[in-house]
C-alpha cells in the first residue's frame, strides 16, 4: 500500500513504488498501471531495471493528430543523425534546437516561412499565425519507446495481456468495499496511512481467504444481499 496526498498526481507515485518494491526483493518483472501513472521517461527508467510497464500511453492530443486528414508527429520522417526532420510534402525542417522543458531534455523544431506559407498542406499541418510549423520532440530514445509502446497498445495481443489489469482493480474495489478506505477514520496524515496499511493488510483475496476459512476454492461467493436473505428466510 502506498499512500499519498490528494494533491500529488499519480505519475509521481509510480517511482517511488517500484523502489520499495525492489527493495523488498519482490521487483516485478511486468508493472502493470493505467494510464495516469506512466510516462516516456518513466518508461525508460524502469525498462533499465529490468521492469517492463504494462500501461496505456495517452495518445497525441494535438490539433494536427485531432484532425482527419492533419500531419501528426508519426507523419514526418525524423533523421538524428542529420538533426533533421522532413514533412510528408518533402521540405526540411530549418532549425533543431536542443532545449529544456520543465526541468525536461528537448528538442524544438522549426521549419521555413518560405517553405509552409506556399505549402498546399498548410491547413493539415499548423494553424500557427506564423504560418509555419513547430514541435517539440523529447531526445531519440524517449522518442522512439513511446511511439513504439503507442504501436504496441493498439494490437489485440497487447489488449488481452493487458486484461489483468481488472484483477487490480477488483482488489482496489474490494479494499474500498470491505475496509471502507474512501474514508478516513483519524485525524493526521500519518495516522491515514497506517489505517491505509492496516486495511491492505487486512484485504486478502478470496482464494486465499477461503482456504483459510477451510471452505472449498470451487465455492461461488455469495453476496451480502444473498447472506441477509438466508438470514431472514431462516
Amino acid at each position: 500500500m502506498h499512500t499519498t496526498d490528494a494533491t500529488v498526481p499519480d505519475v509521481r507515485a509510480t517511482e517511488p513504488i517500484q523502489k520499495n518494491l525492489t527493495e523488498r526483493e519482490v521487483k516485478p518483472a511486468e508493472h502493470y498501471l493505467d494510464s495516469g501513472y506512466p510516462s516516456a521517461d518513466l518508461i525508460t527508467a524502469a525498462a533499465g531495471q529490468d521492469i517492463t510497464m504494462v500501461t496505456p500511453l495517452l495518445g497525441d492530443h494535438s490539433p494536427q493528430a485531432r484532425a482527419a486528414e492533419g500531419f501528426d508527429k508519426s507523419a514526418l520522417r525524423i533523421d538524428w543523425k542529420a538533426r533533421q526532420v522532413r514533412c510528408p510534402e518533402g521540405s526540411t525542417s530549418a532549425g533543431w534546437y536542443p532545449v529544456t522543458q520543465h526541468g525536461r531534455d528537448a528538442i524544438v523544431i522549426d521549419f521555413a516561412r518560405a517553405d509552409c506559407r506556399p505549402c498546399p498542406s498548410r491547413n493539415k499541418c499548423t494553424s500557427s499565425v506564423r504560418g509555419t510549423r513547430m514541435l517539440t520532440l523529447r531526445p531519440r530514445e524517449l522518442h522512439e519507446r513511446t511511439a513504439t509502446a503507442r504501436a504496441e497498445q493498439d494490437t489485440k495481443s497487447w489488449r488481452a495481456k493487458y486484461v489483468l489489469r481488472a484483477g487490480v482493480e477488483g482488489t482496489v474495489n474490494q479494499a474500498l468495499d470491505v475496509a471502507g478506505i474512501r474514508r478516513a477514520r483519524y485525524r493526521g496524515l500519518p495516522k491515514v496511512r497506517v489505517q491505509h496499511a492496516f486495511s491492505a493488510t487486512g484485504t486478502q483475496p478470496g482464494p486465499a481467504r477461503r482456504l483459510v476459512d477451510h471452505r472449498p476454492t470451487t465455492q461461488a461467493p455469495t453476496s451480502r444481499l444473498e447472506r441477509l436473505s438466508c438470514r431472514f428466510a431462516s
